[in-house]
């Protein structure tokens, strides 16, 4: 895929300088999720919005917020320092008493061979949704997380995808959460070994409800735009864990900055840009996209062709580039920027459920969230998480900057957020994206033998193959603007009727828990049915369950072929 040649041009511009400035200028806001000083700081960014010539909009939306208050355990006459986590339940004045399992690395297997109701189970590693899941099920009281590093990580352990809804507010976590530090938790393992069944008391406080988070957004129209023209998202939080420097107050540094240039070459622009920086995301799920997402549910899916997602550039040692994720159909564009800007060659990596990707429901494509990330290994002795061993923890200050690490990664999400923009027909490839549903219906074909027949869903992916080849042969006979249009109209159908089956279990307008996935979620239920042993008596059952997944498949299949064989 050839880049425009404006885009590349552009990314000389990046100035580190800029981003510095206006970090030290936000450097010290505590942001978290609903507060006074989150507004404060989103005032400034708005300014240099303002200043920059977009259209700004404050919007102001309810949200279940949960901010983490005082936590400790005590175990016998020892009180151990603690962090709860957001989402966690509080203990209440008297604490949470009971013995405690300790299930080392807390695996669904784990899980399965210990009856730990009503127990404190103890587990390596991240408070994490799936740990509070399991834990939730098997009708654990409490969990105490112990650090895998030198620092305890503050986090959100809801399974649930933004506030909770009727349908979802029971899947809510029901324990409470603590994390201790790795050399306390190796004295408690080594105590628990020897006394099995020994009690603890947790206590944790946990501010959670119902408040007014603000999301800034902020719109450019490409010049001659309609009223109702298609746009570009480009997204990232700004909300804290304490004073967030690198997540994500680079990330917001690095939108600020692409803005900044991307306005210079307005009239170069083939679509409209939007700029959204979010609340919520840490101590709400993602709360404010999600909330965008149903809200604005409507103008994203008719005016939406793409979501570039930004969290946490520029950390120190942040040299890895290679390990972000991105829909196939826009894995060309990613390729071309970190070649380009980085020197890396980038694979293509799925998306995992994580970051504010609340959007493919609507079947946007998507690309990026955390960009740059540590080398494996390569930690002090506080130890190398993905995004430094200072992520999610006070320590989270400018000095974890690298300025060309920050100019770099910005490099990169210009480019990408420029070939959007810039190219007169969008950069989506679903060539790629069709070949790897092919390998993945050829597998599942294999597992199933004769329980499923998959035919119907492959021919349905044949035809629309033959489409997307027309498709390219029309783009590449399109000389004006009106054949180009069409061309550009038809892939944007094609991302609807996609994309929630690559990314979903196919609710358009529904979120799927912040649990991981598998690829194509959607067929889900045929992966399970392929898994059962014969004579297993949930095969029936299960065959139901695959065979409507697998009609919703084709279904969308048969949209896509449609829409790229008649484009307009």
């Amino acid at each position: 895929m050839p880049d425009t040649g404006n885009s590349r041009a552009l990314t000389d511009q990046v100035s580190a300088e800029n981003m510095l400035d206006f970090l030290k200028r936000i450097q010290h806001f505590q942001k978290l999720s609903g507060s006074r000083e989150e507004l404060e700081s989103l005032a400034i960014l708005r300014a240099e919005m303002d200043a920059l010539g977009f259209r700004t909009q404050l919007l102001s939306h309810d949200a279940f917020i949960s901010l983490p208050g005082k936590a400790f355990c005590r175990i016998g006459g020892e009180t151990i320092d603690a962090i709860t986590h957001s989402a966690a339940r509080p203990s209440g004045p008297d604490g949470v008493t009971a013995p405690m399992v300790d299930l080392g690395a807390g695996t669904a297997a784990d899980f399965a061979r210990s009856d730990v109701a009503g127990k404190i189970v103890v587990v390596r590693g991240l408070a994490t949704p799936a740990m509070a899941d399991r834990a939730s099920r098997a009708g654990a009281l409490g969990q105490i997380h112990i650090s895998d590093d030198d620092q305890r990580h503050e986090m959100c352990v809801s399974p649930v995808w933004g506030s909770p809804s009727a349908e979802t507010l029971g899947e809510m976590p029901q324990t409470v959460v603590v994390t201790i530090g790795r050399e306390e938790g190796a004295r408690l393992a080594d105590r628990l070994a020897a006394m099995p069944g020994l009690e603890a008391t947790l206590f944790a406080e946990i501010d959670e409800g119902w408040r007014k988070t603000p999301i800034l957004i902020a719109d450019m129209d490409c010049d001659g735009a309609a009223a109702e023209g298609p746009f570009v998202l480009f997204s990232g939080h700004h909300d804290t864990w304490y004073e967030g420097v690198m997540d994500n107050g680079s990330a917001n540094a690095t939108m600020i900055e692409t803005a900044r240039i991307l306005a210079g070459c307005r009239p170069l622009w083939q679509r409209s840009l939007r700029i959204a920086f979010w609340s919520g995301h840490s101590h709400g799920r993602y709360s404010g996209s999600t909330w965008y997402a149903d809200n604005r549910w409507d103008e994203l899916e008719r005016r939406c062709v793409a979501h570039v997602n930004v969290d946490s550039t520029g950390g120190m040692g942040a040299n890895v580039l290679t390990g972000s994720g991105s829909s196939a159909e826009l894995r060309a564009i990613a390729q071309l920027a970190i070649r380009d800007h980085a020197g890396q060659i980038y694979e293509g990596v799925r998306h995992g459920r994580a970051g504010d990707e609340s959007f493919w429901g609507i079947g946007i494509p998507s690309v990026f969230n955390s960009l740059s990330h540590q080398n494996p290994g390569t930690g002090d002795k506080h130890g190398a998480p993905k995004l430094g061993w200072w992520w999610h923890t006070a320590h989270d200050t400018l000095d974890k900057i690298d300025p060309q690490n920050l100019r770099r990664d910005t490099q990169v999400y210009l480019r990408v957020v420029a070939e959007l923009l810039l190219r007169p027909l969008l950069p989506l490839d679903y060539r790629l994206h069709a070949a790897e549903l092919g390998q993945h219906l050829d597998r599942l074909a294999t597992r199933l033998g004769d329980r499923l027949d998959l035919h119907e869903a492959q021919d349905h992916l044949a035809r629309f193959s033959a489409a997307l080849d027309g498709l390219a042969a029309r783009a590449e006979a399109a000389t004006d603007g009106a054949q180009r249009q069409r061309v550009n109209a038809a892939l944007v159908r094609v991302s609807r009727a996609l994309v929630p089956m690559d990314y979903t279990r196919g609710d358009r307008f529904a979120h799927d828990p912040a649990l991981a996935q598998p690829a194509w979620p959607v067929l889900l239920p045929v992966q399970q049915l392929a898994g059962l042993q014969d004579g297993d008596p949930r095969l029936p059952y299960q065959a139901t369950s695959a065979r409507r997944a697998l009609n919703r498949l084709s279904f969308a299949l048969r949209e896509a072929a449609r829409a790229a064989a008649e484009p307009g």
